[in-house]
């Protein structure tokens, strides 16, 4: 089962004691932040709980799965998420 950001933002409104309108605007400007500094190549870092960062995809030759004909797939960007030591160490008590 997953958890949604409803959820989310009622979790750590309990954890914290705070609105869930106030974690609501904390957690959209935490992902504003990861948005500008990624979109400009950036690397955000939280030691121990996870790293986030943009990649570069080279250009290449794909397959069209319909007909097989090749195509040109552009070159472009894609994002990568690391986890961290203490994120893995809580994952690997489960």
């Amino acid at each position: 089962m997953a958890m949604n950001r409803s959820e989310l933002v009622a979790a750590v409104a309990a954890k914290t004691e705070n609105s869930q309108v106030a974690v609501n605007a904390v957690l959209d400007a935490v992902f504003e932040v990861f948005v500008d500094q990624v979109s400009k190549g950036e690397k955000v870092s939280i030691p121990g709980w996870l790293a986030v960062e943009r990649t570069d995809r080279a250009a290449r030759t794909g397959r069209n799965p319909q007909t097989g004909e090749p195509i040109e797939i552009a070159a472009g960007h894609s994002v990568k998420l690391t986890a961290g030591s203490k994120l893995k160490a809580a994952v690997a008590k489960k």
